[in-house]
């Protein structure tokens, strides 16, 4: 066990800890940005970064509701694309 009466233990530590939090806050962080998309012949709700789908819809407007549902829930936005794929709106709710 150190012997924690040393100056340098609580310096060591203070360092180890600092080292563990630079480490950690480098990581890529999650985003939670809902993707309305064309799927099919259909809409999908898709999470930014996410392969699989969340939910699929017979109308853009029914996926738009999920899509804002779950953006309010994670405070992210929401990207709805057009049926060619590019992006129509954005909206925010951070």
């Amino acid at each position: 066990m150190p012997d924690k009466t040393k100056p340098n233990f609580w310096l060591d530590l203070i360092s180890q800890f600092m080292e563990l939090f630079l480490k950690s806050s480098n990581k890529r962080k999650r985003t939670y940005h809902q993707h309305v998309v064309p799927y099919e012949d259909r809409w999908a709700v898709r999470r930014e970064g996410n392969k699989r789908i969340t939910s699929k819809h017979k109308l853009q407007e029914t996926a738009i509701r999920k899509a804002k549902r779950l953006a309010k829930k994670y405070k992210a936005d929401v990207i709805i694309h057009r049926q060619d794929g590019t992006i129509r709106d954005r909206i925010n709710f951070d």
